[in-house]
């Protein structure tokens, strides 16, 4: 798997600066000079799809919702779509990796088993050799590791560009004062617990399926796909990863 944290870390910080600039232009849109409203410089998003929250809140009372950024992302089709496609990109490296990985293991195992039979130069050319093909694997390792991370952010900040205005207005047409981001479980995040009723993300997914227009795709063997609903105990589970892995192999 990806590095969640890094992750999770990148994903609020794209999103803090897709909000930002979609705030900014309603800003300007919405200035007294303006006859254009400022909903109208953000996409439409289907009614039918984005319906009112079922919640509200007393006047004058803060309406907080929550969305885990991490799954909307991912968990739409068009993220679905593109983590596929990475993982089938990555599929050799990965294949490669396991038989670096597995050839060490063999190594290893030799020289437990035989290292003390051994005469000393044959174990120090065995040592040798483990040590060589180690260093070897840990560099293809850690350049896939990176060139893997930095796709999958890729991808995210390409989606989140386009679902930032479309979280922005839904949360100005229902309401919300607040949209909280609950990618990342407590103590890692400040939200402890929330409540099913608040939890945005399912609405926002199905809403920009529709916009996009991408049909959900056919999950690839032996893959299974992220989930999109928030774990019931308000704690936030990242999506079942199609991506390529990049969990060092033991």
């Amino acid at each position: 798997m990806f590095d969640q944290c890094r992750t999770s870390k990148c994903l609020r910080l794209i999103l803090a600066a897709a909000v930002l600039f979609t705030i900014s232009a309603m800003a300007q849109t919405s200035s007294p000079a303006s006859s254009t409203s400022a909903s109208s410089a953000l996409p439409s998003a289907p009614s039918a799809a984005m319906a009112p929250a079922a919640t509200s809140a007393p006047v004058g009372a803060t309406k907080v919702g929550t969305i885990n950024i991490q799954e909307a992302i991912f968990g739409c089709n068009e993220g679905q779509r593109e983590m596929q496609t990475l993982s089938k990109k990555y599929e050799p490296k990965q294949n490669e990796l396991k038989a670096q990985n597995d050839e060490l293991e063999q190594l290893k195992k030799q020289m437990t088993d035989q290292g003390p039979k051994l005469n000393e130069e044959a174990a120090a050319n065995l040592k040798k050799t483990i040590e060589t093909k180690q260093k070897s694997f840990d560099r293809a390792y850690q350049d896939f590791q990176e060139e893997a991370g930095n796709a999958q952010q890729d991808l995210a900040s390409k989606i989140l560009s386009k679902m930032a205005p479309m979280i922005v207005k839904y949360a100005q047409d229902n309401g919300f004062n607040l949209i909280v981001d609950t990618s990342k479980p407590w103590p890692q995040s400040p939200v402890l617990w929330w409540g099913e009723t608040v939890d945005l993300t399912k609405a926002v997914v199905e809403a920009y399926n529709v916009q996009s227009g991408v049909p959900a795709p056919t999950p690839a063997a032996g893959t299974a796909r992220p989930a999109t609903a928030k774990p019931s105990t308000g704690a936030a589970k990242p999506p079942a990863s199609t991506s390529p892995s990049t969990t060092k192999p033991q």
